[in-house]
């Protein structure tokens, strides 16, 4: 039997006032390869060793890039402590400008990520990848530094650590999601889009559609 290879994709667009279109798969990968869409939304408390795995992935992309990435951020759910997750971690690549990008994706190409670009969302390059099953599923994303998207990811990410109250009800959101839509991952984007906008409006930030 042929070694079966693992490839995750960016997320995909879920709710209209919060995601971009998807790009076309790679046509030198086969389709059951490469739709890891969610079938089944699992959320989880929060686990310390998520920073810990996302350090050993930080390691493994600063050393690929180098000199071009200017910063590795960990954003997302599983970046706040203390908040409900999909186990599943969200990584920001910062460059220094858009330009650098064409570098950025030949030397993650050469470590097996696959570039599908911004999904409909400027500012925010997304990768999947081949062949990582010793390291914690993520979305990779490349984000120049004067990036509205990485911006939005810092802002949101920063809010919810520094303030419990809107973490909690957060997280309670996302597990009565999971709860009611175990089988639809856009019902249950859509479900908790209220409450990101909500928080998007206490951090003074805009919808993200599109063109932000």
């Amino acid at each position: 039997m042929p070694l079966a290879l693992t490839i995750v994709h960016g997320k995909e667009s879920q709710s209209k006032a919060l995601f971009g279109k998807r790009a076309a798969k790679p046509e030198c990968v086969r389709k059951e390869e490469t739709d890891m869409r969610t079938r089944n939304v699992v959320v989880v408390d929060y686990d310390p060793q998520w920073e810990k795995n996302f350090q050993v992935i930080r390691g493994e992309l600063q050393a690929a890039l180098g000199e071009i990435a200017i910063a590795v951020e960990h954003v997302g759910s599983t970046a706040v402590p203390g908040l409900a997750a999909k186990p599943i971690l969200d990584i920001d690549v910062v460059i220094d400008q858009a330009s650098d990008l064409p570098e950025a994706v030949e030397r993650l190409r050469r470590v097996g990520y696959i570039h599908e670009g911004n999904l409909g969302i400027p500012g925010r390059d997304a990768f999947g990848y081949v062949g990582k099953e010793h390291l914690q599923a993520h979305h990779l994303y490349v984000c120049p530094k004067d990036s509205r998207e990485f911006y939005r990811h810092i802002q949101f990410r920063e809010y919810l650590r520094a303030h419990p109250e809107a973490r909690e009800a957060y997280g309670q959101i996302k597990k009565e999601a999971a709860r009611r839509f175990p089988k639809d991952i856009d019902r249950y984007m859509e479900y908790k889009s209220a409450c990101i906008l909500e928080i998007y409006q206490k951090c003074g930030l805009e919808p993200s559609l599109g063109n932000a």
